[in-house]
Order: C-alpha cells, then structure tokens, then sequence
C-alpha cells in the first residue's frame, strides 16, 4: 500500500473472468413465456428448473449486466423481506443489491433473536405476517425445515438461500450462469462441446454442492464427466440415498477420485468449497485438498467457490486467469435481479427491452 498515492481505477475490469455477457445473450433466444410462469412459484430446489427457464433466466441476467442501467425501476413499490437467520455476507448483500438496483425497499433480518420466533413464535405465524408486509421473502436457515414450515403459509413467493444442509438453488444457478458466460456454446447440443467438470466437496453435505449438481444435471450434454474429489474419511457419507443413481439417471457421468493432483490436469472446470453449514455451527471437509498457483491446472481451466474460502483456495490464485470466482459473485447479482424481477411479477418490464 502506498500512503501516497490513494486513487484507484474505475475502468479497470471489476474481477478476473470479466467474459462479456453478451455472447450468452446472443446464444439465446428470448422467450418470455417462460418467465412469467416464475411469478407463481417459490424458489426451493434445483430439481425444479428445467432448460429452458434456465436458459430465459440466464439470457435475462446477461441482458441486465450488458447495460444494467436499463434496469433501474422494475420494483419500484415493491418491498423485500430479507430473513437471514444464518449468518451470511455474500448471499445477502447479493440478493439486497440485486433488489436495490432493481428500484424496490427491503425489510432486512439478520438475528432470529430479535424476532418473535425467539418468544417461541411459530414460523407458519410469521410467514402469515410476511404476507402482509413485503412482495417476496428470501429466507436462509440454520434448519432445513423452516423454509417448509413458511411456504404453506405464504401468499407471496420466498427463496430459498440456504436451509441447513440441504440445498442453496440460487447459488448453483449462478454457478450455471458463470460457466455459460465463459463458454456460452455449452448452452447449444447442436454444438457438440462439452467440458469436464471437477467438483471438490461432499454431495451429501454440502448444499451449494447438491444444488449445483442438480442444475449441472439439467443439461448433460454439456458435460462429458464430473469427478467428484473426497478425502478417504468423506467416502461413506460421499452420496445420499438415491443421489448420485438420480444424477446418473439424468445423464451425468459422475466418478469420484480421492487424488487431486492426478485430476487437475484434465479438469476444465474445478469447484471447490470446504465448509458446511450443519445445525448452528459449520463442519470442514477434505481438509487436505488445497488450490494455489502451483497446483497442476491446465492451462485454461477455470476455478469456481461459493464462497467464503479458507485455506483451501489460496490467495496467489487471485490474479491469474484461473479466477473466475470473483466473477461468479459478481454475476450472481444480475442472475438474482433476473429472478427477483419475475417473482413479483414485473417480468412485462423486461423482456423485450434492448
């Protein structure tokens, strides 16, 4: 740092992988029906996507961040209750900027002890009041029952952005939309490429792990294998019941390996995370694996976290091509204000707009 000299450039590209989104946009083919259908739906799970939405929501994110100043006023009126009962930095302050940018208010949460349910309110009571205040909830929660408890309550549509283990849907469509701006003729079969993906992480535990797959399974074509890369400890919780035989089912070929550097040299794609939210606290797996600019990466591979990282992702990886991290996070923003803005059914406003 250099005390004298504190100016900075705002030209300057926001983060490594600034692939422009209008590739993708121009690999697309807007189709709005798909889209409006989204406002009578509550986000719960990956399994609930199928290609063409993904497709039309991917096209809407593109479309926003190739000129996200088009896009000020479509919620306008509209109120956000942002219920984070788990702690979180990224995910929340995705989803508030996507909604601030959009034109809407947001009621915000960020301690389950300032709220009724600390009284030993009932969650469905709570949702019942959320009906009266706010146009959609986004909920994320140590317990993957409380987003159940909630939904049947509910006359507006929540997210889900976390429910303990079990699935964080938003996330994996950000990771889908990061891969797709990268390689954007990965979207077309016609195309005939495909790319091997490696996944570091417990399925069964990890649920931006579990999601990603999902929405991964969506659309095999475009991968040709996906290596999932455990320690020996993680081997008899790897998978859970059903999990991998559904992936497969769908058309993944899914394999595991428990030697990392043997994988990195063929891997197109690595996905790392390490941490897992279980209960009110959060365990470590495959303590040993670890990324840094060393590691045998082929020459164009691309490295992809949710976030947030620790050992196992160092930082010297931060200013080479391989990091696409950061702008996965980035794009989760306009993935998520793609979504929000079909939610509370303000699609109309943007599709159509140049």
């Amino acid at each position: 740092m250099n005390v004298n000299d504190v100016s900075f450039e705002r030209e300057r590209p926001d983060v490594y992988g600034d692939a422009h989104p209008k590739a993708l946009l121009r690999a697309i083919q807007e189709d709005g029906d798909y889209l409006v259908q989204l406002a009578n739906q509550h986000i719960v799970s990956g399994d609930q996507f199928n290609q063409e939405t993904m497709k039309q929501l991917f096209r809407l994110a593109a479309k926003i961040e190739s000129n996200p100043k088009r896009f000020s006023s479509p919620l306008q009126n509209k109120i956000l209750i942002s219920a984070f009962y788990e702690p979180s930095t990224r995910t929340r302050l995705s989803f508030e900027s996507a909604w601030h940018r959009l034109g809407g208010d947001i009621m915000s949460i960020t301690d389950r002890s300032t709220t009724g349910i600390a009284k030993g309110e009932c969650l469905a009571d709570v949702a019942e009041m959320f009906n009266n205040y706010g146009d959609c909830v986004v909920l994320r929660d140590t317990q993957e029952s409380s987003l159940f408890e909630m939904m049947d309550a509910l006359r507006i549509p929540i997210i889900n952005a976390g429910n303990g283990v079990d699935e964080h849907p938003t996330q994996a469509l950000s990771d889908m939309y990061a891969i797709f701006k990268w390689r954007p003729e990965l979207i077309d079969p016609a195309n005939n490429t495909s790319i091997k993906l490696g996944i570091i992480g417990v399925p069964n535990k990890m649920r931006t792990v579990r999601s990603f797959l999902k929405c991964l399974s969506v659309f095999p074509h475009a991968v040709s294998e996906v290596v999932v890369i455990h320690d020996s400890a993680s081997e008899s919780e790897l998978f859970g019941q059903g999990q991998r035989e559904e992936l497969e089912s769908r058309g993944l070929k899914v394999t595991t390996s428990n030697d990392l550097d043997a994988c990195l040299p063929s891997l197109d794609v690595v996905y790392i995370n390490a941490i897992s939210w279980e209960g009110d606290t959060f365990n470590t797996y495959g303590s040993k694996f670890h990324l840094n600019a060393q590691s045998p990466l082929k020459d164009n591979a691309i490295i992809l976290h949710p976030l947030a990282r620790g050992e196992e992702l160092a930082t010297d990886l931060d200013h080479t091509a391989h990091n696409w991290y950061f702008s996965q996070a980035r794009g989760a923003v306009f993935l998520r204000m793609a979504l929000l803005t079909c939610m509370v059914e303000r699609a109309e406003r943007v599709i159509d707009v140049v």
